[in-house]
């Protein structure tokens, strides 16, 4: 059932296969981001009680998201490759943890901006934000013990052994505004019975959850592809590929 798979565990193949897909991402993200900032920022209805400083959900919202889906793949890419030992996994998990940090950095930021006129302080020790904060440690973590290390099958094994351990920090996020008294608020577009908000905020809102999303792809893709050429320097296709590249630059100058 899976063996259509399984050519796509060569880095070759891969390597190929993101760059296919690389251009449809980003086309994707770039119109959608468009569609959604022009929409939420120029035609959605400000809100009756926060007024227009409520836009900043646009950027605050999706970042949040693709920061835990960001950890999410990280998480499964981290499972596969200490169960069945696929060093493409492992780049996976060196690939996305910069993009996922960035996510993260941007979800507290611009939550910092949105609580100053909200709560009158740019940061509280709030549940979802202390542990939106440690999310950014783990990231950061990770980077950084990946990077610690020369050889990099024993730095891909340590990073998605770190993964898979701060993967408990996800589920604490996401329902730290159910299990305890927060100042941030609920769910709004995730809960099971209605969004509580108004169609006209919430279509914009789920263009740019789009859009970030499609970024990230694009983003991942790109850095696993050049992890693959880091960690494939040897292989004869890549230095192949690096020929060819060379050549069509020369014939250009």
């Amino acid at each position: 059932m899976w063996k259509w798979l399984h050519p796509y565990a060569k880095s070759e193949k891969s390597y190929a296969l993101s760059g296919k897909l690389m251009p449809w991402f980003l086309v994707t993200a770039v119109i959608t981001f468009v569609v959604g900032m022009v929409w939420g920022l120029a035609f959605a209805p400000a809100d009756y009680q926060q007024g227009d400083s409520f836009r900043i959900i646009y950027i605050h919202v999706p970042a949040a998201m693709m920061a835990m889906a960001a950890y999410s793949t990280m998480a499964i890419a981290a499972f596969i490759a200490l169960v069945w030992q696929i060093r493409l996994a492992e780049m996976t998990v060196a690939a996305t943890a910069p993009i996922g940090a960035v996510y993260t950095f941007i979800a507290l930021f611009t939550g910092a901006a949105w609580g100053k006129p909200m709560w009158g302080a740019w940061w509280v020790w709030d549940a979802r934000l202390t542990s939106e904060l440690i999310l950014l440690f783990v990231y950061l973590g990770i980077i950084a013990l990946y990077n610690a290390f020369s050889d990099k099958v024993l730095a891909g094994r340590a990073a998605s052994i770190l993964t898979l351990v701060g993967v408990i920090n996800l589920p604490i996020i996401h329902f730290s505004v159910v299990w305890w008294n927060t100042l941030h608020q609920g769910a709004t577009i995730t809960k099971f019975d209605k969004p509580s908000m108004d169609t006209a905020m919430l279509y914009p809102l789920l263009i740019m959850i789009i859009s970030f999303a499609a970024f990230l792809g694009f983003m991942s893709l790109y850095r696993f592809r050049n992890e693959i050429l880091h960690r494939e320097s040897h292989r004869p296709w890549v230095i192949s590929l690096v020929q060819q590249s060379s050549t069509q630059i020369n014939k250009r100058g």
